[in-house]
């Protein structure tokens, strides 16, 4: 039988309609962690990063994209996957650990167990970029001491180039990042004494312990002083 031309279009329609429904799939990100010189792991120096700040136009799950004339959009197949400032507190901390050569740091607030002889307050104001837009970082850092009392602070800006992709933008955007943990770790080698781990010395009996210490080591014979003999006068009268 053959179905009425009006039931034949509008199958025809709905099936338009559910083809052109199916949307590409998202696509999320992550920030990607440079590949960082590692220091030698026998620094203990305490760093407590945070509190951390960034724009409220960068709290959100879709990628931001900044357009020619400034103004600003959402990715509707880009997605971060988590939240971007968690992200970027690990992203950080991961970084300046690395570059200092101490697993000693904390991100705010977690601070249970730490004294820190350094704080950093961060603030990042813009971390966007767009397919014909360079990525930008803007941020303002403040260095702190153990009592609190300030000790540096700095307002950046940072611009790195890519090639358009999404993915690409992702990797500027993260070497931006990257910059900015090598002036906090320049900035905390400035301000704060470079301490070593001290070893714990080998446990050994002290007989033992003071005969390695006097091996290989010159010792002064302990001579006695003698007082010169005064021979008696001979007196002639």
């Amino acid at each position: 039988m053959r179905l009425p031309l009006g039931i034949a279009m509008l199958g025809v329609l709905a099936l338009g309609t559910v083809g052109c429904s199916v949307a590409p799939p998202t696509q999320f990100y992550q920030l990607q962690q440079p590949v960082a010189d590692l220091a030698s792991r026998d620094n203990n120096v305490t760093v407590l990063l945070g509190p951390l700040k960034i724009a409220d136009y960068l709290q959100r799950e879709n990628v931001v994209q900044r357009e020619a004339d400034g103004s600003l959009s959402l990715s509707q197949q880009a997605r971060w996957a988590g939240s971007l400032q968690d992200d970027m507190g690990q992203f950080l901390l991961r970084q300046i650990s690395a570059q200092l050569g101490s697993s000693r740091i904390s991100l705010y607030p977690d601070r249970v167990g730490i004294e820190a002889q350094a704080q950093i307050v961060l603030s990042i104001s813009r971390l966007d970029s767009g397919v014909n837009q360079s990525a930008v970082l803007e941020a303002q850092w403040r260095l702190l001491d153990a009592q609190g009392s300030l000790r540096n602070s700095r307002v950046v800006r940072f611009e790195e180039a890519h090639n358009g992709e999404l993915s690409d933008q992702v990797r500027a955007q993260s070497d931006l990042l990257a910059l900015l943990s090598q002036q906090l770790v320049r900035a905390i080698r400035e301000e704060v004494p470079t301490e070593t781990v001290k070893k714990k010395p080998s446990r050994s009996s002290p007989a033992n312990s003071s005969d390695s210490a006097t091996q290989g080591a010159i010792v002064p014979l302990k001579i006695p002083v003698v007082d010169p003999v005064r021979e008696p006068g001979v007196y002639r009268f």
